[in-house]
């Protein structure tokens, strides 16, 4: 099993070509599946069932696996056991029968223009400060992932014509325009700021360290939270609400959903029609709270 997870991951990798955290992610999950069925006497492929799999899954949901953890659990499976039937290892695929867990679609939780305006407020010489200033106004202006914002290098901002080019999921390739207020911040802290941290080295990633390596996306989000709490915000702040109030925002100021989709790097627009539900929510406030009969 442990050789089968080996060349499955291999072909994401090369084949697919799959994000490093998505690699991750379903390394750990096949990992998870092989101890699971050692534990059962079973270790090679061709010794697993359905009724195994199923076992497998209803474990983790025992041991208190989310809903949405669990289906990218399953995705990784039927990828192993898919995989394994195109190698020509497995002529049925034990897992085509397993059934997706049902997700809910909760509304993203986001974060008010006031409380942006609280945390990007701030006349701090430190020249981490500003950084951090600046990556957070870049990923609010464009929407980024943080895996996007750190993995940013200086040749994909082009200044003079306003915009990004990013690197997505899938490693498919999108421009999003980025405004006044996010090009200033931008070009202080390229001035001035990263020379500082780099000092005499050299580095292509847009926003380094002390040390002049690329920020780690644990990092950003780590500074991220202590400069909301530094800030009185009391609303949740991660890298993925900026990107949430991006899109919210923008569908709530009546911009296209289509435009929306693309900025955001979506693959379906029912992914991105999720933000229509977030500003029919923030209708109803509104008409609740100053209708005469709300």
């Amino acid at each position: 099993m442990d050789a089968a997870v080996d060349r499955y991951l291999t072909w994401l990798a090369t084949e697919r070509r799959v994000s490093p955290h998505t690699l991750a992610a379903y390394g750990r999950d096949c990992a998870t599946l092989v101890r699971w069925l050692e534990t059962h006497g079973i270790r090679t492929p061709d010794a697993v069932l359905p009724g195994h799999l199923a076992a497998f899954l209803a474990a983790e949901q025992q041991r208190g696996l989310a809903p949405r953890s669990r289906a990218r659990t399953l995705a990784a499976v039927r990828g192993l056991f898919a995989h394994l039937v195109r190698e020509g290892v497995l002529r049925l695929d034990p897992s085509r029968a397993l059934r997706r867990p049902r997700l809910g679609r909760p509304l993203p939780k986001t974060v008010g223009t006031a409380s942006l305006a609280q945390l990007l407020a701030a006349d701090d010489p430190d020249p981490l400060v500003r950084r951090d200033l600046a990556m957070i106004e870049l990923i609010y202006a464009a929407g980024l992932r943080v895996s996007e914002a750190v993995s940013l290098t200086v040749s994909q901002v082009k200044l003079e014509a306003g915009y990004l080019t990013v690197t997505g999921k899938g490693r498919k390739e999108r421009a999003v325009p980025i405004g006044r207020q996010a090009r200033e911040r931008l070009i202080a802290y390229l001035n001035e700021v990263r020379p500082q941290l780099l000092g005499r080295r050299m580095s292509p990633h847009l926003f380094v360290t002390r040390r002049g390596v690329a920020m780690s996306r644990q990092g950003f989000w780590r500074r991220l939270k202590r400069r909301a709490l530094r800030a009185g915000i009391r609303e949740p702040v991660s890298p993925h609400t900026l990107r949430h109030a991006f899109a919210t925002h923008l569908v709530e100021g009546g911009a296209d959903l289509r435009a929306v989709q693309l900025m955001l790097g979506h693959a379906d627009i029912a992914t991105t029609e999720i933000y229509t539900h977030v500003a029919r929510e923030r209708l109803r406030e509104v008409h609740k709270r100053f209708h005469p009969r709300g």
